[in-house]
């Protein structure tokens, strides 16, 4: 690169697609600060899309006494699904009695605290439930008979990530997917940045006043390979598998079930017919881009479910799995022998910030429930080192609707009817789908159209040619699996021969857009 231009400025450079690098890129690029974001594959691709896809306290967090992270998070439940209430919403959690596990005292106090360390106001409180009676029972083994039912909220995860990238983007930001930065030197008092465009093999230099690290599992490969920094990142993998399974009962509630090793596991209705069963929790050693639920894990989940349910949960009945690697902070005090289900979930932060030198800010763990706020913390350390902020005040990502959230946060039936009633074309659970995915923004999808043929090609679970136009026109869809595993769960509902067509019509539409602009 040497002669060459030095490259356009930025106030921000951030290295990583996931929900904490998006959460930043939006807030800062909302203040009015100059915002770069790279990601190496596309957004969400790595553990953001991989998680239980809950926005919750985490009561379990209780046991390890990591009262200010719950706190956080149930603070930040009714926030998020003020600001983006299509995709998400309030669930109702069923956690059994278990007489040889947790004592009910025990129980009763953590649900206590839940409910009331957090400003709980719109979603229902802890109730005790007699499973004898209550439909939540019916799927359960007899012997559980007594339980409690308390409230969290459901996200689609991968879209959360998205559209914080849309939001970063309409104030200005530059999201760049399929380009890895080979490396960021220190230069003049900038950082020399370095990027490559990952399909045409394209190298270019930008110049940044910050840089961040929010690269999730690759934290430390980046800190060392593309940063070089001296400083050790002390970061712990943890793998956490999930498995996809025919929907196992008729009511819409979901489980917290507990297991005899300490862990807990969620069962939830999934994509309507389906029903999700995990997580695990396990150290990972290797490469996070290949990380897998292995057979053990399925046997383990299917083996804690049918701990509980009536019907047994065998692995011939998983239809999909997928897994996740967790970056937990694993310096200061953190025993990194210990149980991985008890390594710290909250975020660090680690600034290194020189005389003469630009600042490098590194992300460790965070909870997709905690991203917002993980976002200002990381701001406000950067702020020093940055411009006088020229737009929007520091907690604006409180109130400002996503892509698509501007609406009242129970205001997600009320929006189908009237989708419903402009698209007379569409079915009700077309119209429910695209509105839980795009919100308000289906009119954006739709546009003129008068008729489900104006809408183009129809592949499997009711995806057109139109939606694949508005994923790679506005979401940076660049695959079948960007559009069907982390845009949408149409996977489930696609047959192969889908999947090409929708992989043909996808690189089709990629050059006319680059084209475009």
């Amino acid at each position: 690169m040497l002669g060459q231009p030095p490259g356009e400025l930025y106030d921000l450079v951030i290295i990583g697609g996931g929900i904490n690098g998006c959460g930043i890129a939006r807030d800062a690029a909302g203040r009015g600060w100059r915002v770069l974001l790279c990601e190496q594959n596309d957004l969400a691709s790595g553990t953001s899309s991989a998680s239980t896809k809950l926005i919750h306290g985490g009561l379990r967090y209780l046991e390890h006494y990591e009262f200010r992270l719950v706190r956080e998070a149930l603070l930040e439940r009714e926030t998020l699904w003020g600001i983006a209430p299509h995709i998400i919403w309030p669930l109702r959690f069923v956690l059994p009695y278990h007489r040889k596990l947790r004592p009910r005292w025990l129980l009763r106090l953590g649900l206590f605290l839940y409910d009331h360390i957090g400003g709980r106001k719109r979603l229902p409180a802890t109730r005790s439930v007699d499973l004898a009676t209550d439909p939540t029972g019916a799927p359960l083994k007899p012997e559980f008979q007594r339980g409690f039912e308390y409230s969290d909220c459901w996200v689609e995860d991968s879209r959360l990530v998205v559209l914080n990238a849309r939001d970063a983007e309409a104030f200005g930001a530059s999201i760049l997917t399929r380009t890895r930065c080979l490396s960021a030197e220190h230069r003049q008092g900038l950082w020399s940045v370095t990027l490559r465009d990952e399909p045409s093999g394209t190298v270019s230099t930008v110049r940044a006043r910050a840089l961040v690290n929010a690269a999730g599992p690759w934290v430390d490969v980046v800190a060392r390979s593309v940063t070089r920094t001296n400083e050790r990142s002390p970061v712990r993998l943890v793998q956490g598998s999930h498995i996809v399974v025919p929907r196992l009962y008729d009511h819409d509630g979901c489980y917290i079930f507990q297991n005899a090793d300490n862990r807990i596991f969620f069962v939830i209705p999934y994509e309507q017919d389906f029903s999700l069963i995990g997580t695990t929790d396990q150290d990972y050693d290797g490469d996070p881009g290949a990380v897998h639920a292995s057979q053990a894990e399925i046997d383990y989940l299917c083996r804690s479910a049918s701990e509980y349910l009536r019907q047994p949960v065998t692995p011939d009945q998983v239809v999909w799995t997928y897994s996740g690697v967790r970056p937990l902070y694993a310096g200061d005090g953190e025993d990194p022998g210990g149980a991985a289900q008890s390594a710290t979930r909250d975020y660090v932060l680690k600034l290194v910030a020189e005389p003469q030198a630009p600042a490098l800010l590194s992300i460790f763990g965070g909870k997709i429930t905690t991203y917002r706020k993980l976002a200002e913390a990381a701001l406000a350390q950067l702020q020093p080192h940055l411009p006088k902020p020229v737009g929007r005040r520091a907690g604006w990502t409180a109130t400002a609707p996503l892509p698509g959230g501007d609406f009242p946060r129970d205001g997600y039936d009320a929006l189908v009817e009237q989708a419903a009633a402009r698209y007379r074309f569409l079915s009700r659970p077309h119209v429910r789908r695209l509105v839980r995915a795009y919100g308000t923004c289906i009119h954006d999808l739709i546009g003129d159209a008068a008729s489900l043929e104006q809408l183009g090609a129809r592949y499997g679970g009711d995806l057109t040619d139109a939606e694949l136009r508005y994923l790679v026109d506005r979401e940076w869809v660049r695959s079948a699996a960007d559009a069907l595993w982390r845009r949408s769960k149409l996977g489930l509902r696609v047959r192969p021969g889908e999947v090409e067509a929708i992989e043909a019509v996808i690189d089709r539409a990629v050059p006319a857009m680059r084209q475009i602009a």
